[in-house]
């Protein structure tokens, strides 16, 4: 919590002026019940209705002004809560977004958007109600506590028998409450996981009729978390009906011994009604310090899942990237790579280079680690033996930000963003002009199909490329990808929704436009790499073949049998 504390820095003066106008309202709030005993011990026992009205008054613009103060307080406390929010939500989604995907892979994209969301929420009304009540609550049930203490010290004994026993209840409540707020939160975040794969995988749940499925596991995660919420609540529903029921006993304790103590003249009636009326604040006032204690916990334990994400490491900043020169732009140096939760590594003793202009092909099964290898180059990852140079620069040492502005990186998904078609042209280059999109989509052969939407590179692309078929949202991302003209090109796969006569023209177009583009291309398709200057061949995670595709299929089984299972007999004959 006191990491997060930092984003109060501009609200000092509502963190001040703040509690000290709720402390003036609860200041005046404890005159009234003194103005309400001189009401009885003067005006009504001496029926002097002059005072009576007088001394309401009194009541009625202590009445008004502590509303005046309590309506200042909500107000600075909202504008700095608030605030606080915005800042702490704003230097978060920062923050995530200068993870690595090592960091990102660690806590999970569902619980980051929860965190981000309903946690900085949590936290963000914890600081609300500590500028309102975490003043006011101990204030009044100590100022109430003196007051009655001055007006019969022998009564006050009721208090202090009262006041401890419903600490008791809220001690042993929140001792039982408090561990479940962590535990709900967990079962949020996997609520959010379920959403988030069930609307990205809509069309793959239908396509299999899993809606009932789908619909019966979120179900069983959300009854988690209401069963979760109704043991909390079961357990605190038992706050208020005990402390209520001890502060009416304690009244009626007080109204017994004050009304003995009137009998034997130590005590007016007024101050009986006095004593009383602090009686029920001190033990509203506590019932009111219970609510704060949950909503602090919860408010703690959402800034704990909060500080989590500001504790893990931003990618490391280094040195600049030096311009490419006509050597080697790739090297891979006996690397090896293996993610935090799997036992086994998924690439291993990679080793080749790469000259610029010069295009590489990377092949293998599922699972044979082409992707991993490819996502080594950008700096996604970072090996875990072995060295990535790029432009003679150890990627652990250069500024991701600069090795990736040389880098035009098309995933296997292609992701599209809400917005128009030359919006989604520039995220690489964003003063590129118009002449340069249309050659990167002429290259990437989108251009023909572009040309005729309705308003060209101002048509609106839905979430997600969802008005554009899978071949035309991957011809696009390429595009995107050679805007600025990159010094190496990484497709992962990245061509599987293009029919074959397309993906020709593009490694034709790549060739003629792109010359000095370095270009990773994998491919499940041997079709697509024959003409590559170099292919690796990987299974399981190592390289089991590295060479042009006439060599390889001379000296590697693997690239055989791949290339064999494509190919019909004739065209066999023909190779």
């Amino acid at each position: 919590m006191k990491r997060l504390l930092r984003y109060l820095k501009n609200y000092k003066k509502q963190l001040v002026f703040g509690p000290f106008f709720k402390l003036l309202e609860a200041i005046f709030e404890l005159i009234v019940p003194l103005v309400m005993a001189k009401i009885i011990d003067v005006g009504i026992i001496n029926r002097d209705s002059a005072y009576v009205l007088k001394m309401s008054g009194i009541i009625v613009l202590l009445g008004v002004c502590g509303l005046g103060f309590a309506l200042t307080c909500q107000f600075l406390a909202a504008k700095c809560a608030y605030g606080f929010g915005t800042e702490l939500r704003e230097a978060l989604y920062r923050h995530i977004n200068s993870l690595s995907y090592t960091s990102i892979d660690r806590i999970g994209t569902s619980s980051l958007v929860n965190r981000l969301t309903n946690d900085s929420m949590t936290v963000q009304n914890g600081v609300n109600m500590f500028i309102r009540l975490a003043v006011r609550a101990p204030f009044l049930v100590i100022g109430a506590a003196v007051m009655a203490f001055m007006i019969d010290v022998r009564l006050s004994l009721v208090l202090f028998v009262a006041a401890p026993l419903i600490s008791v209840i809220i001690f042993f409540i929140m001792r039982r409450t408090v561990p479940m707020y962590k535990k709900t939160q967990q079962k949020l975040d996997k609520a959010s996981l379920l959403t988030r794969e069930s609307l990205e995988g809509t069309r793959v749940i239908r396509a299999f009729s899993r809606q009932s499925e789908e619909i019966e596991e979120f179900n069983e995660a959300v009854d988690e978390i209401a069963e979760c919420s109704a043991s909390v609540g079961r357990i605190s529903a038992i706050l208020n009906p005990a402390a209520f029921m001890i502060m009416n006993l304690g009244i009626v304790a007080i109204v017994w011994f004050g009304g003995l103590r009137i009998d034997g003249g130590s005590l007016t009636q007024g101050e009986l009604t006095a004593f009383t009326n602090y009686m029920t604040q001190i033990l509203l006032a506590l019932v009111v310090l219970a609510n704060l204690i949950v909503i602090f916990t919860k408010a703690f334990a959402s800034a704990n899942r909060i500080s989590e994400v500001f504790d893990l490491p931003p990618e490391e900043t280094g040195t600049k990237m030096p311009d490419a020169g006509s050597g080697n732009i790739i090297e891979f140096c006996g690397v090896s790579f293996a993610y935090e939760s799997a036992g086994e590594e998924s690439v291993r003793g990679l080793s080749f280079t790469l000259r610029r202009g010069e295009e590489l092909g990377i092949i293998g099964g599922t699972g044979s680690g082409k992707s991993t290898a490819a996502a080594l180059i950008p700096g996604f990852y970072r090996p875990t033996a072995g060295e990535v140079i790029v432009s003679g620069v150890n990627v652990n040492e250069v500024d991701a930000e600069e090795l990736r502005r040389i880098i035009g990186y098309v995933p296997q998904k292609a992701v599209l963003f809400t917005g128009t078609v030359r919006e989604n042209m520039r995220w690489r280059k964003a003063d590129a002009t118009d002449e340069e999109i249309i050659a990167a989509l002429k290259t990437a052969q989108a251009w023909e199909f572009v040309s005729k939407l309705p308003d060209g590179l101002d048509t609106l692309i839905s979430q997600g490329g969802k008005n554009l078929s899978g071949g035309q949202k991957q011809r696009i991302s390429i595009a995107r990808a050679l805007v600025g003209d990159p010094d190496i090109l990484i497709l992962d796969d990245s061509t599987s929704a293009l029919d074959y006569a397309t993906d020709l023209k593009l490694r034709k177009a790549l060739r003629a436009d792109h010359a000095e583009t370095s270009v990773i291309m994998i491919s499940q398709r041997t079709t697509s790499l024959m003409e590559a200057d170099k292919i690796i061949v990987m299974e399981d995670g190592s390289p089991v073949g590295i060479g042009t595709h006439d060599e390889l299929l001379g000296s590697c089984e693997v690239y055989r049998d791949i290339y064999r299972s494509q190919m019909n007999e004739k065209e066999d004959r023909n190779a």
